[in-house]
């Protein structure tokens, strides 16, 4: 019933069963930035080594942030720095069918209930905000309600999935093995929003598997989002899973992921002041563990230098002397 009713965009086609296939996603929600740039160069150069294929996907569901332009700019981006994909580009808020097909699943099993209430009002119930995330509470169990709905049918509610109390164990191809508790982390986590759109985690999830990603490469930040994805995809009986690869970050000297507080470490920001992209992809190499000082470089001798054995295990510092370098 599940696959019936998420795949009501094609999934590819059954010879391609066995091929290795990650995504580029993009949120149009600002610029890209250097730290964007090193994942998105590393995710595109292991692809393209192990003959991967590459679907390019806007993550635009997070409308209030959504900037005008944002789509654009970072699909001219990529290619100013010399990254391509394969097929179409696939933008999110074009195809809502499949996210309320997914909801409809999950509500005939009874394994999400609406939610209508404030985060100040889960306070006062919640022990304790969640550590990892200061702006999420966890949701308590003790909320959540006996009696939940079948059927799918009020889109302009926050509805949560029921979330299990165990243990999910990402193997990650970096990181190795991690172990994850979203009951004790988050809780029972929103999935559709008030906005009539799915939240985040929902819409990952149905789109990597309508898509056929099975490789996943992104930031360490997001480490935590693969253990609630995983449980969606238990969810879901959706049963072909993405291997997961989370990268170490790129942070500003005072130790903070990177961000409008560093200074303007948009691409577009070095593009307009005449930086070659050669300059950018030479900085990001050295962050990459590819050389041990800062020279020019293009993707395709990115590609053919880059492994994962070489990348350093920490995240990185982007340092003034980095940013005096990129404009010399």
């Amino acid at each position: 019933m599940a696959n019936r009713l998420i795949w009501a965009v094609p999934t590819p086609d059954a010879h391609t069963h066995d091929q290795r296939t990650t995504r580029l996603a993009p949120s149009p929600t600002g610029a890209l930035h250097l730290g964007n740039a090193r994942t998105f160069l590393i995710n595109w150069a292991i692809a393209r080594n192990a003959s991967w294929t590459i679907r390019m996907r806007i993550e635009d569901l997070d409308t209030p942030r959504v900037k005008p332009g944002a789509e654009r700019d970072a699909i001219q981006d990529l290619e100013w720095l010399g990254l391509d994909w394969d097929d179409d580009i696939l933008t999110q808020s074009h195809h809502l069918d499949p996210y309320r097909d997914a909801m409809s699943a999950l509500a005939a099993r009874r394994l999400v209930y609406p939610c209508s209430l404030t985060r100040a009002e889960i306070e006062q119930v919640a022990s304790a905000p969640n550590e990892g995330d200061p702006h999420e509470t966890p949701y308590p169990a003790s909320l959540r309600p006996d009696d939940r709905p079948t059927t799918f049918d009020d889109a302009d509610t926050n509805w949560r999935l029921v979330v299990p109390d165990r243990a999910i164990t990402i193997d990650d191809a970096f990181l190795g093995p991690r172990v994850i508790t979203p009951a004790q982390s988050v809780g029972d986590f929103v999935i559709w929003t008030k906005r009539a759109q799915p939240a985040y985690q929902l819409a990952v999830v149905v789109d990597d598997a309508r898509q056929g990603v099975n490789e996943v490469v992104r930031g360490s930040d997001l480490l935590d989002s693969a253990a609630r994805q995983t449980l969606l995809y238990d969810a879901l009986s959706i049963t072909d899973r993405p291997r997961y690869t989370h990268l170490p970050l790129v942070r500003g000297e005072d130790g903070r992921r990177l961000a409008k507080r560093h200074g303007d470490t948009r691409l577009s920001h070095y593009r307009d002041r005449g930086v070659p992209p050669e300059r950018i992809i030479g900085l990001l190499a050295r962050w990459s563990g590819l050389t041990d000082h800062r020279e020019p470089m293009n993707a395709e001798a990115f590609r053919q230098a880059f492994s994962l054995t070489a990348l350093p295990a920490n995240d990185v510092t982007f340092t003034k002397e980095d940013d005096l370098w990129l404009l010399s």
